[in-house]
């Protein structure tokens, strides 16, 4: 894949996970597990959705120092172009179904489920990179030997927790993402990411080497 194919399709992808997010907000059925968080954070502190986005991106970042991760291009894109563009999404979708009904919210938050698969397989395939979360979750694989299934699954439980408590929305929306992301990622991967997703994260973050013993 040449490298412009590969820049336009990781900005297009995650503007498409922006977007995505937006979709399921809006919907008021729950959000993907992080936004849970995100959104309780907000109606703590009353800031902007996508700067509390880009607070929380930054501090997944210091976690990946303990566990020898490298940021990618990707990994700076992601937070950055997410967190300009969440808000935007968010007033363009307020502007536009201002007081949606049952079926289109509905529709907002299946779409926002498949729309996210589709921009999660597009940005990790173009091989810049894994965003913050994602980079956690296989930094923490490396470092425990534990499943990948195990590992999201704390990660997620944990967030969705937190953000609960805080106020955040959790609805059978949430519930839907977390079960049908995966399918969805993969079956997507076959255009967007024809190595591989796993393959495309090991080759854009590397593992530190080992420490010399001396």
């Amino acid at each position: 894949m040449h490298l412009w194919r590969r820049s336009l399709q990781l900005v297009l992808g995650l503007l498409a996970f922006a977007l995505s997010m937006a979709m399921l907000l809006h919907a008021g059925f729950g959000g993907m597990p992080w936004d849970v968080l995100h959104q309780g954070v907000v109606r703590r502190t009353g800031l902007p959705f996508g700067a509390v986005v880009v607070a929380s991106s930054l501090l997944v970042l210091l976690a990946w120092i303990p566990l020898r991760q490298r940021p990618g291009v990707g990994t700076v894109a992601n937070v950055v172009v997410i967190g300009v563009s969440v808000d935007p999404f968010l007033a363009l979708l307020e502007a536009t179904l201002p007081d949606p009904g049952t079926a289109a919210r509905v529709a907002l938050a299946l779409g926002g489920v498949l729309v996210n698969g589709a921009a999660t397989a597009a940005y990790i395939g173009a091989r810049f990179g894994p965003g913050p979360r994602d980079g956690l979750m296989t930094g923490l694989v490396g470092r425990t030997g534990w499943s990948v299934r195990w590992v999201k699954t704390l990660i997620e439980v944990s967030v969705v927790a937190l953000g609960w408590a805080l106020g955040g929305t959790f609805g059978w929306a949430t519930v839907v993402y977390a079960l049908g992301v995966g399918p969805v990622v993969q079956v997507a991967a076959r255009w967007l990411a024809p190595a591989g997703i796993a393959d495309a994260t090991r080759r854009a973050v590397p593992a530190a080497p080992a420490p010399a013993v001396r």
